[in-house]
Parts: structure tokens; sequence; C-alpha cells
């Protein structure tokens, strides 16, 4: 008995007494000859004489004639997606599911936003500025003290104004070590009658980055702290135990403030866990982006009291690789308090983190009011809970968690993930096991198929890849680079088009030429199961590699394989009609929709930084990879509509339509990078630092010494846009690299030399501080296990960066800084970041220099740079002329500094 489909995709058979399902089979002579085939038609179907037919008058219609509608099926698909695109832009814009009423015991945004308008009103606060130092501290302390007056009975607030001095080492940005004198924190007590013994630690900073009010950045953070001591200080409800406010003042100098909080006042002793705050962006929602190390516990706590959860582990995961050049106190708390904490950041609008755009107004009272709820339920649950006296009792483990589209958070251990992973990959296993391991008469047939569908879809991909990477260079190279920046579906249109098209191509050609003859259906099936194997090796992988990311890929294999189990028996019975359609659109629903989630927070937190990731790194082809990846991935469980089509000759010529007169629209610059929107600026970064720098030599003489204006862009496209407007600013002016000193002889003020090679030096006037810097060498002597031992004494502004090389024959064995091991940056040279308040003695230091082999040019050259961030002494007037003459797409943070370097 033998009857089909209208597409004769799938056949019945019977065959000695009994029923298969599949292609149909070949008589044993054909089967021989098939076995014959020359290797050229290992993947085609030269193998199968078959020839597809339209049979019956029932079922869908998916044959070669009548298949799928292409029209119908490309239009279905982009509107599938773009549904659920819609469905994730309205979870990210409903801030809040409910608003709080404002009542007396509740969290009131309306307070919160007048301590951060009269904060950010103070302007930029660097550290060392008297704004950082007097007038935002005293602020503070007059709003602390009004809450203590209307605080309840029941606590007992406390108040210090710690100045700690230190020196610590990281490896952050490359490497480096820290020095901090006498910058302020204002820590604030909040404890029971009687005292506590615990406390969890809430964190924010008050200083800002020059030149930018930092309301984002981390005066809304402060503001919150604000309003959550003032609400919980007069809550009837009494705490079990204490929370400390941490109001630092130098985190922008690289973690310095928590670092002398952690290691240095009494109160952290008593701390068992801390929630931070910080932005990476201005205002939306504030993601939980790090927790741990390890104790689960926290991550129940937030799952348990946050009243608008987002949360994502795999945020954590990226973060903690380093892909993202930035780092929070988080770190401090973990690696020099060895303490357990919740970090937590507003990420969208990165496009104006740290710029004078970062302002009041920008930040909506929702975020706020958000933001507060969140920090005030989770602060309060952890001081009246039984689990932070003995927390480290709970110290196993890390955890999965990731929240549903803001409505509620998903956590389990990530040893019951691996369990359940390893289920999931027992159980394509034993589906994909069941067809492989069929009758021999199908064995050869759907074997060969799979694994040459395997090797089209990964040649598909990596097609993909080369070719939107093939773009982005001749983007890059032609000067185009970022043309995205401001219009962020450009990149959509150029790369996400040659993306899709591409894998489209090579399926396509597949179709024509190497399942000529294969069935429809029966390929759909093939590519459906050959994505399944894809995403369960992923998912081995990272199961493997014990991340606990891996639940994605876990989504991606077991859901699908459940729907193709539901499906399949309508599938043989009326074929791929609008039933089934709509059934596997809807098993696919929970994949694409978090999948579609996690990109969207992907780009939300990539694209800014690609216009803030120096000058060594092309913007667009990460972007193209990330692009790139991001189809791979949502194309996966579609590829199989390629099969099923008629043709996909209209969807091929529409994409590289699109894609086509994109390139041409971007190559002739017609989309700028850039943008003065009010309501929506993408400025360019550029640094503008007027110098003055002297070169000693080895006899102390001055032999060299030359002043301009040093200027960074902090993107790819250096000054290729700026040069119009102003045209003394061109590649004439490059600055060359002084060979011989260190980090190329430049006053860098953190070691970022790594990322930013292209800048630019245009002769300027000396410039003559009020406060000018002095350094001086001590002594000089010899120690008993000969080394030289050099001590240096220097003076001058709160910001210096202090640099050393040691020359052929010379290393730096040991120095009064950090841990006493000398930490060396990217290149090999030694990075020194000193800070200090409004007063400080003056700094002396000393390091030890081991000499294998004496050199006529000494063992060690040493520079030091003063970088006026504050007061009169952070402008000049050729600064300034210079500063009023960017394009106001840009945004120019200049400032004063000199450099001297030493021979020794």
């Amino acid at each position: 008995m033998e009857w089909s489909l209208e597409s004769g995709a799938v056949r019945r058979h019977r065959i000695g007494g009994e029923h298969r399902d599949g292609p149909a089979v070949a008589p044993q002579p054909a089967r021989e000859a098939a076995a014959q085939e020359s290797p050229a038609d290992a993947c085609g179907g030269g193998s199968r004489t078959r020839k597809r037919r339209a049979e019956g008058s029932g079922g869908a219609s998916w044959g070669a004639g009548t298949g799928l509608s292409e029209a119908r099926a490309a239009l279905g698909l982009a509107l599938y997606l773009l549904a659920l695109r819609a469905l994730v832009q309205l979870s990210l814009q409903q801030l809040m599911l409910h608003r709080a009423a404002g009542h007396r015991g509740e969290f009131n945004a309306r307070q919160a936003r007048d301590y951060l308008e009269h904060i950010t009103s103070i302007g930029p606060r660097t550290t060392g500025s008297v704004e950082n130092e007097i007038l935002t501290v005293r602020y503070l302390l007059e709003q602390i003290k009004l809450i203590e007056v209307q605080s309840n009975s029941l606590h007992k607030i406390s108040v210090d104004v710690q100045r700690p001095t230190g020196s610590f080492s990281i490896d952050f940005l490359g490497g480096f070590t820290s020095y901090y004198d006498n910058i302020t924190n204002v820590v604030v007590k909040l404890e029971p009658r009687d005292g506590a013994q615990h406390a969890v630690l809430a964190n924010c900073h008050f200083d800002s980055v020059a030149n930018s009010p930092g309301a984002s950045d981390d005066a809304v953070s402060c503001s919150v702290m604000l309003e959550v001591l003032r609400v919980l200080s007069i809550s009837s409800e009494a705490l079990h135990h204490a929370v400390i406010f941490l109001f630092n003042g130098a985190e922008e100098n690289v973690l310095q403030a928590s670092h002398g909080f952690i290691t240095q006042h009494p109160w952290a002793s008593l701390i068992r866990a801390f929630i931070n705050l910080e932005a990476a962006g201005v205002g939306g929602k504030e993601l939980v982006f790090q927790t741990g190390p390890e104790n689960p516990w926290l991550v129940q706590a937030y799952v348990s009291s946050a009243k608008h959860p987002f949360a994502s582990v795999v945020a954590q995961e990226v973060f903690q690789s380093g892909i993202i050049p930035s780092d929070t106190d988080f770190r401090i708390y973990r690696d020099f308090g060895n303490i357990p904490g919740i970090d937590l950041a507003f990420i969208e609008n990165g496009y104006i983190y740290h710029t004078k755009y970062d302002t009041a107004d920008r930040i909506l009272t929702d975020s706020i009011q958000r933001a507060g709820d969140n920090i005030l339920a989770v602060l309060k649950y952890l001081a009246t809970s039984d689990v932070l006296a003995s927390s480290s009792k709970y110290q196993h483990g890390n955890m999965v968690f990731f929240d549903v589209l803001g409505l509620f958070v998903i956590a389990y251990p990530s040893r019951v993930g691996s369990v359940i992973n390893y289920m999931v990959v027992m159980a394509v296993v034993l589906y994909l096991g069941r067809k492989l391991l069929h009758p021999k008469h199908k064995t050869a047939t759907y074997t060969k198929d799979f694994f040459c569908g395997l090797g089209i879809t990964l040649i598909s991909w990596f097609t993909s890849l080369v070719t939107v990477l093939i773009i982005a260079v001749f983007i890059s190279l032609i000067g185009q680079s970022l043309s995205w920046y401001n219009h962020f579906y450009v990149s959509v249109c150029l790369y996400g088009t040659a993306a899709v098209a591409k894998i489209i191509f090579i399926h396509s050609l597949a179709k024509r030429f190497y399942y000529l003859n294969a069935s429809d259906q029966y390929l759909g099936d093939v590519f459906f199961d050959v994505s399944l194997l894809v995403h369960c090796g992923f998912l081995t992988a990272l199961t493997y590699r014990g991340l606990c990311s891996a639940f994605i890929s876990a989504i991606w294999v077991a859901l699908p394989l459940l729907t193709k189990l539901c499906v399949h028996k309508d599938l043989k019975q009326h074929g791929a009609g609008g039933k089934f359609i709509a059934f596997y659109f809807l098993g696919m629903f929970i994949p694409y929709l978090y999948a579609l989630y996690l990109i969207w927070a992907v780009f939300e937190m990539f694209t800014p930084i690609l216009g803030r990731s120096g000058s060594e790194i092309p913007p667009d082809v990460v972007l193209a990879s990330i692009l790139a990846g991001c189809t791979m991935i949502l194309s996966s469980y579609f590829i199989n509509f390629i099969y099923l089509v008629k043709s996909t000759k209209r969807t091929m010529l529409t994409l590289t339509l699109v894609c086509t007169v994109t390139f041409l629209l971007v190559c002739s610059g017609t989309f700028f990078p850039y943008s003065s929107s009010p309501s929506s600026p993408k400025p360019k970064r550029v640094f503008l630092q007027h110098m003055t720098r002297t070169f000693h030599g080895l006899d102390g003489n001055v032999v060299k010494r030359d002043s301009g204006i040093w200027i960074n862009g902090f993107d790819y496209t250096g000054i290729s846009h700026i040069t119009p407007h102003i045209p003394e600013i061109n590649d004439s002016i490059r600055a060359n690299c002084e060979e011989n000193a260190p980090l190329c002889g430049f006053p860098w003020y953190l070691p970022v030399h790594f990322l930013i090679r292209k800048n630019w030096y245009l002769p300027a006037p000396e410039v003559s501080p009020r406060d000018p810097a002095h350094f001086r060498l001590i002594s000089k002597e010899q120690t008993p296990w000969d080394s030289i031992k050099l001590t240096f004494e220097a003076t001058g502004p709160s910001h210096m960066s202090f640099y050393i090389r040691t020359h052929k024959g010379s290393t730096l064995s040991q120095w009064s800084l950090g841990n006493g091991t000398p930490v060396t940056s990217k290149g090999g040279d030694y990075f020194v970041f000193y800070s200090h308040g409004l007063q400080a003695s003056a700094w002396q230091f000393w390091i030890e220099v081991q000499v294998l082999e004496e050199q006529p040019e000494g063992m060690v050259t040493v520079a030091i740079a003063a970088h006026y961030f504050s007061g009169e002494d952070k402008r000049s007037s050729r600064l300034d002329a210079l500063k009023e003459k960017f394009p106001d797409w840009t945004f120019p943070s200049a400032w004063v500094c000199t450099y001297n370097l030493f021979v020794f």
C-alpha cells in the first residue's frame, strides 16, 4: 500500500508486511547502485532517483510545484520576530508594575529627586575638588542630620566622615597600582537601639568624572540611598542587623574610597553582605549584573524581596569575563573584603554616560522609584534575615538566575542546572540516536543527509560571518566606521541582511544541487535535527565549563525538541499546513522571545561602548560579528523553511537590495555617526590635554622641552570628522611616540595606552599652573641584598600619574606601594595612579632596582604627570579657544597637565 500527501513529501510503504514512514525506499538493485555512487554525490540527491511529485487531493502543499509561498513564509517569519521584538520593548518600557503610593514608610521618588537635583547642581565633583570634598560632603551631612532628627526611637544613627590613606594593585585595564591620600567617605550606620553584631552595606559614590555632572554615575544612587535611609529610620519595624550606608568620594579614581573603607574602617568588620549601586548608562531599569562570589542565598534574597526584578547571570558572566572595559566597587569588596554582594547598574542610554549630558532631568522619576523600591525591599529583607548572621554557612556554589521580562526571577543552584542540562542532552541523544540507529535500509540515507546538512549549516554560518567581516573591514578602511552609532538599524540593514542573505544563499544552493530529488518535508526534518544538535553541542560545552549561562542553550534545546515531538504526528497526518506552522511558532515562542530579550541587552550595553573603545579595535568588525552571531542563532530553527518554500529568489533579492543600498549610502557618508540632538545626544568623545613636557637626562639637565595640546579621540574614527571644522587638527600633527620613555612619553591619566595609539599633538604655549608639581629624589642607597633603593617625594594637584621603565639589565624587585610587589601594565612599563583629598602631605615612596648589568644610559627612567581637573589651573586660554571650535556633536573633556621625566 502507498499513499502520499499533496506534496508527495511523506509516503508510507508496506515492506515485508511492515509499515514505515519516510522517503520512498528504492528496490534492492537501485540501493546497490546507490551504494556505488561517486564521492561527489555524497551530500547530494544522486543516491535518490525519486522525483518530487504533487499527488493526491488532501493536505498542505509542500512540493516543488505547489510548495509554501515564499512571500507568505518570509512575511510570516518577519512579522513573528517583529511581534516578539515588540513584546520585549513593551517589557523594557514598563518600568513598574505598581506605582508606589508615596505613603509614610514607602520610598518617595520625589524626595530622592530633590536630593539628586541638589547634588548635581554642585557641578562636576572630582576627587580633591572643593565641590567634592566640601560642598557635596556638607550637603550629605545636612540631609543625614535631618533624617536623624526624624528617625524612630527604635533605631540609632551614627555618622562618621572617614579620610583614609592607602595603596593597592589591581589587574584592571592591563594592571596598575593605586595610591590615595586623605580622600573622603561619609559613612552612616543605622542599627537597633541596642546595637548589632552584623551589618549589610549599601554603597554608592558621590564623586564624578571631570566635566560631567554625574547624575546617573552616581548621584542618583546616592539620592536613592538617602531616601532609603530616611524610610528605614522612620519605620516602626525593628531591624535585626545594622545597615551601613557608605557614600564614597573616590570611586572614579579607580575604586579608591571603597578600598579605604573596607580595609581600614572599624565598621567594616561587621559587614556580611553588600549592595553596590552603579551606572553604565542613564536611567531605565537597574540590572543585577553581578552577585556572589558564591553565596546563593543572596540571589534568593533578591528574588524574594525585589518588587521589580531585572537580573541576569548572563550579564554577570559577560562582565566578569573582562570583555567590558569597566569595573565597580564590587571588585574591591569581593577581593579585599572577602564579602559577597549584589551589583546593580542602570544600563540604558550609555551614549551620554560620563559626559556633560548626564544630567538629572534625563533620569525618569519612575526609574528612581523603581530602583528605590527594589533597594529598600532587599535591604529590609537582609537586615531582618536570620541568614545574614551566619552567612558563611551558606557559601556554597553559584546560582543560575534570570528574570522573565521583568515580571519575576527564576533562580536555582548551578549544580541543579547542570543536572537539568545533562538530562536535556540525554533526551537529544535518545531522539537523534533513535533515528541514526533505525533499520539498516534507512540508516545510510538519514545519517548521510544529517551530517551533510550539519556541514552545510556550518558552512553557511562561516561564510555568513566572513561576508559581514569583509564588509566591515572595507567600511573601516574607507573611513566610514560607526555609521550606525546614531542610527542603529543601519547596522541591521547592512550586516544583518548580508548575514541572512548568505545563509539563505548557501542553503538554496544545497537544495538545488545536493538535495535535488529529496522530499521537502524530509529535508525540513533533517535540518531541524541539525539545529538541535548544534544547540545541544553548545549546551554540553557551556555546562562542561561550568557556565551558568548554559541555561539559554537548555531552553533552545528542550522547548524546540518538545515542540517537534508534539507536532510530529500532526505533520505526518496533515502536512505542514497553517495549523502546523501555528503550533511550531508557538513552540518557539519562549526561546525566541528570551533570545531577543538578551540580544536587546547586548546591543544596549555594547553599542555605546563601541563609541568609546579606543582607536585599535574596529567597532564595525565587532558589531558585525555580534550581528552575525545573533543571525545564526535566530535562523537556526527557521532554516528548514528554506527547504519548504517554493523558492527563495525574491527573499534573497530583497535582502541583497537592502544590503546594497545601505552599503552605498554608508560608503557615501550619508549616515553621520554622532548627534547633538537635545532629546537623544550621541556625542563623539575627545580628550584635550594642554601639557608641558620636560625631559631630563642622566645628569639631571633638561634635554628636551615642549608644549602643546595632546588630543585623544576615544573611538575608531579619530579626527576625520573633526578636521573639516578645525583644519589645524589633521594627520600632519600626529603625535610621535618617545621610544625611550615609559608609555611613549605621554601623560596618560589611566593606563589605556594599549587601546588608544592614534593621537595628535598641536603645538601650544607653555602652561604654568599656580600649584605646580614638584618631584625629587630624596635618597639613593645600596641595600644589603645588592639592589639600589630610590626614595622619591612628590607634591602637586589631586591627580597624578607616575610611570616607571627599567633599562636593559635592570629589574624592579619591590616597592613601597600596593602589597610590595611591583605590577606592570600592558607593554611592560609600570603605572601608578595617585590622588589625594583637599589637604595631603607630600607623597613619599621608594622603589628597589636590581641591577644585573650596568648600562651607560642608567638603570631606570621615571616620569610623573600632574593632572589639573578642577579650579583655575584646569583651564588655559589656548585650551578654551580650541575647545570652543569643536562642533556641538562632540564632547571635548579638557584639562591642563604637566609631564616631567628623569633618568637614574
